[in-house]
């Protein structure tokens, strides 16, 4: 064990996220070399510190520090070193010598007793003179801080969050309630919080930790996709959690009732059952769904309208550009024209974009201004393509700004709401089963009573990868108009894909022995066969048969982990499409390594990382702010000196990730089904061996089936596959809006 005092003279390495830090330590012309997590530390200033003395193949000898200690330099040349090494701000090397010459070695208890005394020096006011002594108190308190809460396992990063939040407050809060960091810090959650309490002494059944752990339940519940739980199964899952009896659950439930946090009542909580269940929501949930159904009561208003001009105007729109409509066609224009609001669904090559460019044309013939959107990128891209007129994503339709200052965790805020309302006469949503609660109730809260709103979507596909069930509650609750899309059209009917795709959402066999040009099936029994040959398809075989680059080219997979998985694919498929090669930049992190060239996705909704679209010059165009999770580009470059990626998304937005915010990409080259949700490509492939029953089912399949635009490689078991198509199968996603449609269509209150 090494022991060893002086001043930093300079700091190597620091990480911003966990405190790693590695710098030279200087005493008496002695250099050292200390590492380690070393909080708040600054150049200049004096430290004691001790740890056992490692050789470093590349750096040489380094002490890993495993004590250390802040120390007030007592001498006038260490007081210099440490005011005019930046340390404090706005005392620079020579106000740092005038001050030691006027107050010598007395110059640390001025600072700190009598601030007020540094006016005295020329060019210190006394207000700046209080905001030094200000900086001096803070930056004492933080070390202490910061040393206090490395003993309870919490890193650097995580800790000046939490003393930014509580202040000197914080002592308190670790000894006393430390579940409170899981309710008011992002990125602190439950068991981050309890085992802190275990290390702080906290009792398994307190009060406190109980009622966090009930909290923390329904918070991952609506992880999962649900907005609420039975009181049943959250008091059974609570307690497995907490390890403590039911009945210690199921009271604290009744005082978090009581606080408004938690909120009970009585729901349907199966198809067909009859027999009502209590349901337990976080409030925020409840009042989400509560207020959406308000919201879409309010919008479904009866216009007048004259049938005989609908039609003639129709005929006129037939003649002028080509289409010919069928009845229920013709019938889903006369209901967006008579209903407030209207809900289209259908599955692939049913003409739902032949339907929506009638409506459109219908309404612009009317001089009506009509917004389109849809959940993603990729899907509104889509929709401008196929009605050659600009859709824009929800969240920039809502003109999304970030999060407010009053917000609290990562919520966004909306430019767009009742105070401000879209300026549309209607408002057409694409991909609707994408939408979640959340983004649904945002939706409503910007479009205005009197303008139509058409909600589009194929109810068949999975449901949003956020809470709720919304485009299929809205369905199943009886209460609006919606037109069903069922009639496969010819041209549609000439494509493998889409005949396959309604014959697996009808559970009807699939002939896979068929010759066909767009459903393809290679029939492989093991993992390594089945990897091998998706690599031979995706680098050789399909860019020429459906002209595009391998990149284009997307394998789907149901899972994540496993030989077949998300995380072992990419692994291979970036040695084989973007291997390493000389000038290639590249940059390791927790999750892998991200070179220049990949393909990658960002997997959370960041509200406030700011993009750029640029000229071929790299001169700016358009700014905003918002990357979404789902959203997949590619790394243009990987800036090791300013320690930065620049990712390039489709939509030819640029975004400058610095490293420490990596964490929110991943590599995509291989990505869920559920991650390819409202996404097109060129083709497709999907490998498939085995999995757990509930996840394998025919609604996995269907979604990933319709996400090819000219061919589907499905790769793997037959066996597989055929139990797939049987089995019906879906994860019962607990959510109340279409009861809570139901109860104000039946109390009148629309």
């Amino acid at each position: 064990m090494a022991e060893v005092e002086g001043y930093i003279e300079r700091i190597i390495y620091r990480s911003e996220d966990t405190g790693y830090t590695v710098l030279s330590l200087l005493n008496g012309g002695k250099e050292s070399c200390l590492v380690g997590v070393l909080p708040s530390v600054s150049e200049g200033e004096y430290v004691t510190a001790s740890g056992e003395v490692v050789v470093h193949p590349v750096y040489g000898e380094q002490i890993r520090v495993q004590e250390f200690a802040f120390s007030v330099p007592s001498d006038k040349a260490g007081m210099e070193l440490y005011l005019g090494s930046g340390a404090i701000k706005g005392i620079g090397p020579a106000l740092a010598k005038r001050i030691i010459k006027k107050f010598g070695e007395d110059t640390f208890r001025i600072m700190e007793e009598e601030p007020e005394r540094l006016a005295e020096i020329k060019g210190i006011s006394e207000r700046r003179a209080l905001e030094v002594a200000s900086q001096m108190l803070e930056k004492r308190e933080g070390r202490k801080a910061m040393l206090f809460l490395q003993k309870y396992g919490i890193s650097w990063n995580m800790g000046m969050k939490i003393y930014n939040q509580y202040g000197n407050e914080l002592y308190r809060i670790i000894q006393e309630n430390p579940y409170r960091l899981a309710d008011d810090i992002t990125g602190i959650g439950f068991k981050i919080a309890d085992e802190i309490a275990s290390k702080a002494g906290i009792v398994a059944d307190s009060e406190f930790r109980i009622r966090s752990g009930i909290l923390y339940t329904l918070q991952q519940a609506v992880g999962q996709g649900h907005t609420y739980l039975p009181v049943e199964i959250l008091i059974r899952e609570a307690a497995n959690l907490l390890q403590v009896e039911g009945e210690q659950v199921e009271k604290y439930m009744m005082d978090l009732t009581i606080d408004r946090k938690l909120l009970i009542r009585n729901v349907k909580v199966k198809e067909g059952e009859e027999a009502v269940q209590k349901a337990a929501y976080l409030s925020h949930y409840y009042y989400l769904e509560l207020n959406t159904a308000r919201m879409l009561c309010d919008l479904d208003i009866r216009a007048v309208a004259d049938r005989e001009e609908i039609a003639r105007t129709l005929e006129n729109i037939e003649a002028d550009t080509g289409i010919a409509l069928d009845e229920i066609q013709r019938e889903a224009v006369r209901t967006a024209v008579e209903q407030g609001l209207m809900i289209l669904t259908g599955g692939p090559g049913t003409g739902k974009t032949t339907t929506i460019n009638a409506i459109i044309r219908y309404f612009e013939e009317e001089d009506m201004e009509v917004l389109l959107a849809a959940p993603t990128g990729r899907a509104a891209k889509r929709m401008s393509e196929a009605t050659g007129r600009e859709a824009k994503t929800i969240h920039r339709l809502l003109e999304i700004a970030g999060p407010s200052e009053q917000q609290i965790g990562d919520h966004a805020n909306f430019g767009r709401d009742e105070e401000n309302p879209l300026e549309a006469d209607v408002v057409i949503i694409d991909e609707m089963s994408m939408v979640d609660i959340s983004l649904m109730h945002a939706l409503l809260k910007a479009v205005p009573v009197g303008c139509r709103l058409i909600l589009v979507g194929d109810v068949n596909q999975l449901p949003s990868v956020g809470p709720g069930n919304v485009l299929k509650d809205i369905i199943d609750s009886g209460c609006f108009q919606v037109v069903r899309l069922t009639r496969i059209f010819r041209q549609a009917a000439e494509s493998d894909i889409i005949l396959n795709a309604h014959r697996i959402n009808g559970g009807e066999p699939v002939d896979v022995n068929r010759r066909s040009k767009d459903f393809l099936f290679v029939k492989r029994e093991n993992a390594g066969n089945i990897v091998g040959a998706s690599i031979t398809l995706v680098r050789e075989k399909l860019p020429a048969y459906v002209q595009a680059r391998p990149q284009d080219i997307q394998v789907l997979t149901p899972m994540r982990k496993g030989n077949l998985g998300v995380e072992q694919l990419n692994v291979v498929l970036q040695e084989q499409l973007n291997p390493p090669a000389p000038g290639k930049q590249e940059k390791t992190f927790p999750q892998g390594v991200f070179r220049e060239g990949d393909k990658v996705m960002q997997i959370r909704n960041n509200y406030q990382m700011e993009w750029e679209i640029t000229d071929r010059h790299n001169i700016p165009m358009e700014k905003g702010v918002g990357v979404f999770n789902g959203d997949t580009g590619i790394i243009r470059e990987v800036n090791l000196f300013a320690e930065e990626l620049v990712v390039e998304f489709e939509d030819q937005k640029k975004v400058h990730y610095p490293f420490k915010q990596a964490e929110e990409l991943e590599l995509a080259y291989a990505v869920t089904i559920h991650k390819s949700q409202g996404s097109e490509y060129p083709a497709v492939v999907i490998p498939l061996l085995s999995g757990p029953r509930m996840l394998m089912n025919r609604n996995l399949l269907y979604t990933a089936v319709t996400r090819a635009r000219q061919c589907v490689c499905i790769v793997g078991s037959v066996s597989m596959f055929q139990e797939m198509v049987a089995n019906e199968r879906v994860q019962w996603r607990y959510s109340g809006l279409g009861i809570l449609l139901q109860e104000l269509r039946s109390d009148g209150l629309d």
